[in-house]
This record gives C-alpha cells, structure tokens and sequence, in this order.
C-alpha cells in the first residue's frame, strides 16, 4: 500500500477506518463464531435465565421462611423482609424430628447406595467384558428394565414384601439394591457398562497372564479403575434416595421411624388437617418452607464439598455426551 502525504499516521483514511471496522467486527463476531462477544452474551443470557429458573424456588423459600407475621402480612414484602426470624426453622425441626429423621435418612441413603454402587459395577463389568450363554438377550432385559416404569411392578412387590413381613421396614429398600434391582438399578449398571467398555483389552490379558480370574480381575483391576464412575453412581443413588418419597411411602406407610421425605408429608398433612379444622395460621407456608430447607440443606453441603469430583465424573463417563 502506497503511503499518501499529509494524512495523519501516513496511510489513507478510508484504508485506516476499514481497519478499524475489521478489528471491532473480529472482536464482536470473532475469527470464528464461538469466540466473539456477541456468542458469548448469548451464551450468557441463556445461562443466567436457565440459572434463575432453578435458583428462584431456592430464594423464595430462604426468603419465605425467615419472615415474621409483620412481614408475611405485609403485602408490599415480597422477596426482602425487613427483619430476619428464625423462629420457623426451630418449630420445622420439632415437627419434622430432625435430628433422629435425619439420621435415617442417612443411614438409609448411604447404605442403598454403596449397595448398588458394588452390584451395579460387577453387572456391568459382566456385560461389558465376559462372555456369557444369552448375553444378547439379557442385556435387551436390562434395557427394558430400563424403560419399564416401576408402577407397573409395585403391587407384585408390595403382596411379596408383606409375606416375607418386610413392610414397615428398611429391607424393601435395601434388599433389592444388593442386587441392582429396578430403574435405578439399570441406568447404574448402563454407566458402568458404558465406562469398562472403553477400558483396553490389553488390561484383561495382562491379568489372565497373572493368573487372575474374572473375579479378582474386577477387585484387582477394574473397580480400582472406575473411581469416576463410582463418585457419579454413588452421588446420583444417595441423592436419588434421598429424595425418594414414592417407595418409602409404600412400603413404610405406618413406620414410626421414617425418613425425612415421609416427615415431611406427615407434616404437610398435620397442617393441612389444622386449616381444615378451622385454626387458620398465617406461619403454614414459612414452617413448610423451612421444613423444605432442613431437608435439601445436607445435600447442599454434600454438593458444595463433591462438586468437583462429580462434574470429573461425569465428563469421564461420557454422560455428558
């Protein structure tokens, strides 16, 4: 390009806005598309609304539950209360028994869980690496387990569980999670199918050299391995189980110690009865809500210390795919 006199800077001025226009379109739009400014708002917009959709129930009910009867009558406060009462969450606890509730919850939880993360790893290393009669036809069954809703099942269970006089306790829950039983048996076992199927032959032919069997081959070898898939299944069965209402209710209905999810029904009921009664309550929703938050608290502890492993977890599995 040939340098004009008397311009400033020495090049033509059109030639110098042309550059210019270049350079803020590249910032913008960038070199390629997902790394301009404009993608990255977009993709920042998206979040923030997918994130406030989740979040919004969680500030409601933080905001609801510290509210006093001023601030609850008060219909010009809605997300900030002018004063902070904790008052809910000491009364929540006393209906819900915590401490004990939660206990059991815990223990209930746990125990599901590090039950189904061992047979679930050792169905799913039988189907990803050995070679057993039918073995087509049985992992068209762990499909259809997979797809099959548990409704459909649920009496049959129930009339078994009362002749083995299982109702009213935890075995219902904990016996069939011994044997990677149900839907959330299947998608765990799938999970493991999916990450020793990506494992090296090599692995298995470097064991039978040593002399190792297929069970040793497991407990020597491949279970070590799969330390993301374990933190992925054991995180999503004791979050799984710690929601769950669905099968407690059925199988614990008249249990005096029950988890928190079945307290927190019997709760709802108990003021639900008060209102039909007559003895009408301003402080119903605020103690439920704060019921609500005693209960997901655990698991927000549990998630903000296993946040880190989880999401590795998850990205080694290939869940995310």
């Amino acid at each position: 390009m040939v340098r004009r006199e008397g311009v400033p800077g020495g090049w033509p001025r059109d030639d110098r806005l042309r550059a210019g226009l270049e350079a803020v379109r590249y910032r913008v739009l960038g070199v390629e598309m997902d790394k301009g400014l404009l993608f990255r708002a977009f993709v920042y917009i998206i979040l923030i609304n997918i994130a406030f959709i989740y979040i919004k129930p969680i500030l409601y009910m933080v905001t609801t539950m510290v509210k006093d009867a001023k601030n609850i009558l008060d219909p010009s406060v809605i997300w900030v209360p002018r004063s902070i009462y904790l008052g809910h969450l000491e009364e929540a606890s006393e209906m819900l028994n915590y401490g004990k509730s939660l206990l059991i919850s815990f223990s209930l939880a746990s125990s599901v869980s590090i039950l189904q993360v061992f047979s679930c790893a050792v169905a799913g290393y039988a189907f990803a690496r050995l070679d057993f009669p039918l073995k087509k036809l049985w992992t068209g069954l762990l499909l259809f387990t997979f797809i099959m809703p548990p409704q459909i099942t649920i009496l049959p269970s129930i009339i078994l569980f009362k002749e083995f006089g299982w109702l009213n306790t935890f075995l219902p829950m904990v016996v069939p999670a011994m044997f990677g039983h149900g839907l959330k048996g299947a998608l765990f076992v799938i999970i493991f199918r999916s990450f020793y199927s990506t494992l090296p032959k090599e692995l298995d032919e470097a064991a039978r050299i040593d002399g190792a069997g297929p069970f040793r081959m497991f407990i020597r070898v491949m279970f070590p391995l799969s330390r993301s898939s374990i933190i992925v299944v054991l995180l999503f069965s004791f979050v799984w189980n710690w929601n769950d209402f669905y099968f407690p209710s059925l199988y614990m209905f008249t249990a005096e110690n029950v988890p928190l999810s079945i307290t927190l029904a019997r709760m709802a009921n108990e003021l639900a009865a008060a209102e039909g009664a007559g003895e009408i309550t301003v402080y119903a929703e605020a103690l439920k809500m704060a019921a609500s938050f005693l209960i997901i608290l655990p698991l927000l502890v549990v998630y903000l210390f296993a946040q880190r492993w989880f999401i590795e977890g998850v990205e080694r599995t290939g869940l995310v795919e």
